[in-house]
């Protein structure tokens, strides 16, 4: 059939809604029709574009793409990867949610009977966890941007040529800067800054000494940088602030489990004015942006208009609070992605083996291996554990099917294996997990 008696045999919209107008009673006329039209738009482009093969057949395609907006887009997902904080899939994994119905006391003060502020609901648990009064905005990069606009816009933030950052995405610290009005005034150099770097850039417009962890990258071999206390002793010298970005935002000390971090009460302690951090990496919250330090500066962030335009809504404002409050209270096992991070490879072990007795057919070894954190957080620092290593037919088909489950199951493939760390797996996903290797173990062999 030529392409021009194709585009003929296209139907009219009318007659693929009689067509469809028994079975899909449960939608609004308007959402068919529209649907009709796009599945009609969509052949006719592909005939005109001289693809091969006969346009899908217009009223299966509508019930499929009708079918689809039925099913929510957000998904859980199995995370087999290992990496806890995997920006692909969330990053900081959310335990089980309790979302507050109808209406809430968001910005009323029920004992007052007055407007209140949103923020009081992480404020009071923020300041006892990190030691100074704080307040969250919808990411580190608003934090970031926030910040600089505050603090340094019309003036200069000095920084170290050795942390320029980009903190994902194509976001990179000196345009951030140059948004929020703050010129640059770039000292040291890659590799090698040095306090007197600092103290010979200052002049009449320096607003800001800022410093920024490099939680995405590290620099080795002939390197040189400024103590913490050193550059906030030269900050209250000069009378200028010194405004740390620590990125991972770790307020749990984890070096027992092999993650070195630097801790926000640690940087407030030295002396920093001002930190900002994410609340979805190392925190184990929602995603958020975290401001803490001096009162009088974090009351003039709150003052600051932009602070509205980058507030938290009210789920996230619960989410928060919830993930603030079981650290607080020390309720590890309850934030997720420090329960996983905690795990010892012994434990890991146990539970591969266990999985793996399940599936006696399936090819699967279990080996030692590493775990990551992930989310731009502790570059070059696994963690020890162990993996169930799958042998199969054709890996790559084997992956792509995983996806394609409900749940779908997100492994690696490394060495023509497939890799499952159930470091990343919480233990209620075993189940459905073991369903997803039975599929495996029904294989053909290679």
């Amino acid at each position: 059939m030529s392409d021009t008696q194709k585009l003929r045999e296209l139907p009219a919209v009318h007659e693929v809604l009689e067509q469809l107008a028994p079975s899909l009673g449960r939608f609004p006329r308007a959402l068919i029709v529209s649907e009709v039209r796009r599945a009609i738009d969509s052949a006719r482009a592909e005939i005109l574009a001289g693809n091969s093969g006969e346009p899908a057949a217009i009223a299966s395609c509508v019930e499929r793409a009708l079918a689809l907006l039925e099913e929510p887009s957000l998904r859980r997902v199995i995370n087999a990867t290992g990496v806890v904080l995997h920006t692909n899939l969330g990053r900081a994994p959310l335990g089980p949610l309790s979302i507050v119905p109808g209406y809430s006391n968001l910005e009323y003060d029920v004992a007052a009977g007055r407007r209140g502020r949103r923020d009081v609901h992480t404020g009071s648990l923020l300041e006892r966890l990190v030691g100074a009064p704080g307040i969250a905005v919808n990411n580190n990069a608003a934090a970031v941007f926030l910040a600089l606009h505050e603090l340094a816009s019309g003036g200069e933030a000095i920084v170290s040529r050795g942390e320029l950052i980009e903190i994902g995405d194509g976001f990179r610290i000196p345009e951030i800067m140059a948004r929020s009005g703050a010129d640059l005034r770039e000292v040291g150099t890659t590799n090698r800054t040095r306090i007197d770097d600092y103290r010979d850039a200052i002049n009449l417009r320096t607003r800001l000494l800022m410093r920024v962890h490099p939680s995405n990258f590290r620099i080795a071999g002939f390197t040189a940088r400024p103590e913490l206390r050193e550059l906030t002793a030269l900050g209250r010298e000069r009378g200028i602030p010194v405004y740390e970005d620590l990125g991972s935002g770790c307020v749990v000390d984890l070096r027992a489990f092999g993650i070195q971090e630097p801790l926000v009460p640690d940087s407030l302690s030295a002396g920093v004015d001002l930190v900002s951090f994410s609340g979805d990496k190392l925190l184990g919250g929602p995603q958020a942006g975290i401001l803490a330090g001096r009162e009088e500066l974090v009351a003039r962030l709150r003052r600051n208009p932009l602070f509205r335009a980058l507030r938290l809504d009210k789920v996230i404002y619960q989410v928060l609070e919830n993930s603030l409050r079981n650290l607080l209270l020390e309720r590890w096992d309850d934030v997720p992605a420090l329960a996983m991070l905690r795990q010892s490879a012994d434990q890991i072990r146990e539970r591969a083996l266990a999985l793996v007795a399940r599936v006696p057919q399936l090819r699967a070894e279990v080996t030692a291996g590493e775990s990551v954190i992930g989310g731009g957080a502790t570059p070059e620092q696994s963690i020890p554990t162990w993996v169930i290593a799958v042998t199969c037919a054709n890996v790559v088909d084997a992956e792509r099917g995983l996806r394609a489950g409900d749940p779908p199951v997100v492994a690696r493939i490394a060495d023509e294996r497939l890799i499952f760390d159930l470091r990343t797996v919480f233990r209620t996903e075993e189940e459905d997990l073991l369903s997803a290797l039975r599929r495996l173990q029904s294989e053909p062999r290679p």
